[in-house]
């Protein structure tokens, strides 16, 4: 299976180097897409097999299924191609598929499917038996360290100032899909979550920046009449982006594992 990459920061290039190692049976690493020439570059040296540098067009062309890590302004751009082309896309940027159902349309009728990550969340496969069922709530708590929510473009806008913090502070709260508006690049968690349950408009959302933090976290509690539960992880954070867990490049590649396993574990 020839899987293209788009996008080679922290998790995309962690992506393409297991790839390129051979860590997923039945996968080939068959080009990727990067901002710049000299970052694909970059990233070509540490490979054992470099690969084409392409536009998201013939990356889509070349590959059976594209992995989007992009820049939230970016991802229109990738995911209509691949789509079009009936490939599998795999989505980290959630935010994005709210309010897109000119995407899923376009992927009914083109043959193409899209699969969101899981990314640095757990628990979806319990939510999405839920959903069998009736869910009555879900709401969803990100508290990150300073670092992750710093540069947000709606912290600078809002003019919050998170670099003297003593205690945690909330810093938005709202509905999933007002949430998104304002931090497309930091609620694809909530996003993800809120797909695969009530949908955006019904799944609650409260981020905090803590100072005490040095891991990006996450806490989902739902009701439904199947279940009451309540899921919680700790992220630690890449070393190429503190705002990045180490476990979203991972989740991507248990993914791509599930293609070809013969045993497959939770729903």
């Amino acid at each position: 299976m020839r899987i293209g990459v788009a996008g080679i920061g922290a998790v995309g290039a962690d992506v393409a180097r297991s790839l390129d190692r051979g860590d997923v049976p039945g996968c080939g690493l068959s080009g990727i897409a990067a901002r710049t020439i000299e970052k694909a570059a970059a990233l070509n040296e540490t490979l054992r097999q470099p690969v084409p540098v392409l536009d998201f067009a013939a990356l889509a062309e070349a590959s059976d299924c594209v992995i989007e890590a992009l820049p939230p302004a970016l991802f229109g751009d990738l995911a209509a191609p691949v789509l079009r082309a009936g490939k599998h896309l795999i989505v980290l940027s959630a935010s994005q598929l709210l309010g897109r159902d000119d995407l899923i349309s376009l992927a009914d009728e083109s043959g193409g499917h899209i699969l969101v990550a899981s990314g640095a969340m757990l628990g979806l496969d319990a939510l999405n038996a839920a959903n069998i069922g009736q869910i009555d709530t879900v709401k969803i708590v990100t508290r990150k360290p300073i670092d992750g929510l710093v540069k947000a473009q709606f912290v600078a806008r809002s003019g919050i100032d998170l670099t003297a913090l003593q205690e945690p502070m909330q810093v938005i709260a709202g509905s999933v899909t007002e949430v998104a508006r304002e931090f497309p690049a930091n609620v694809n968690v909530a996003a993800a979550i809120s797909l695969a349950g009530l949908g955006p408009d019904k799944t609650s959302m409260e981020v905090w920046a803590d100072p005490s933090l040095t891991r990006n976290t996450h806490s989902v509690e739902v009701t439904s009449d199947s279940s009451d539960f309540t899921m919680s992880i700790q992220n630690r954070p890449s070393a190429e982006n503190p705002a990045t867990g180490i476990i979203t490049a991972q989740s991507v590649i248990a993914l791509l594992r599930r293609f070809h396993s013969t045993l497959q574990v939770g729903t």
